[in-house]
């Protein structure tokens, strides 16, 4: 492995480099595994001791994996990936349940919530220009390959989501004052917005949004946290909307 190679390699942690080089960098051995076991393009496989052999790929040091790795304690092998570029339209994302990512900027937290896409069988998650990075290394740990699954779409929310709603297909967001999750009917298709961490869903957002949605604490009127985590709201809300008898 050259000096060169190295540098590019480290290049994949900014999202300019990965941007320069269409690659991103998954890293560990679940992960690896996950990725050329998908329909992603994997373009290079480097790999320490015997895991070279395991996975066909290129056989370097334990120093020059560490110098490679964005992990804090570096794994025995790292493959290089060709990000996708998927189509998108109304149309399509409207056949069923969707996500949508209003300035989720927490690469935990997006990392989390394309995990849930992936587990509550939501193939795609539109996320707004200012969302974090899904090829950020820390959000492809994160997901646990659902990265490998899940489409991921970078677009302005607001014509996508009006585009939405022109088919009249059903926009939910979650909101202090909405209404009570559990007691009102819910849709097979449409899109959840889940909002940024601080600010919930901007208004201009919030104006395509057609059903609003709470989930209140329990029990009713006990003082109790300000909010849920987006990531965990995340979870509360595609769990209800595959809840059976829905």
């Amino acid at each position: 492995m050259t000096k060169n190679d190295i540098q590019l390699i480290r290049s994949l942690a900014d999202k300019k480099g990965r941007a320069e080089t269409g690659l991103f960098l998954a890293e560990g051995v679940k992960l690896v595994e996950e990725m050329l076991a998908s329909d992603l393009q994997v373009e290079r496989v480097l790999a320490v001791g015997e895991a070279a052999e395991r996975f066909s790929g290129e056989k370097i040091t334990s120093q020059q994996m560490q110098r490679i790795s964005a992990l804090k304690t570096p794994t025995e092998v790292v493959a290089l990936v060709r990000i996708p570029r998927y189509g998108w339209s109304a149309e399509q994302i409207s056949q069923e349940l969707s996500l949508a990512l209003d300035g989720v900027q927490d690469p935990g937290n997006m990392g989390t919530i394309l995990r849930l896409a992936d587990w509550f069988g939501i193939r795609d998650v539109v996320c707004s220009p200012n969302s974090a990075d899904c090829f950020n290394p820390k959000v492809v740990q994160a997901t646990m390959g659902a990265i490998a699954r899940v489409r991921v779409h970078y677009l302005p929310l607001v014509p996508c989501l009006q585009k939405v709603a022109a088919l009249n297909v059903p926009v939910y967001g979650t909101f202090l004052e909405g209404r009570n999750i559990y007691e009102v009917p819910l849709s097979a298709r449409g899109v959840i917005v889940m909002g940024n961490e601080g600010r919930g869903i901007s208004p201009e957002v919030g104006r395509c949004v057609s059903d609003r949605l709470y989930i209140p604490p329990y029990p009713p009127g006990r003082p109790s946290s300000e909010s849920l985590n987006v990531a965990v709201a995340t979870a509360v809300v595609c769990a209800e909307f595959r809840r059976p008898g829905r």
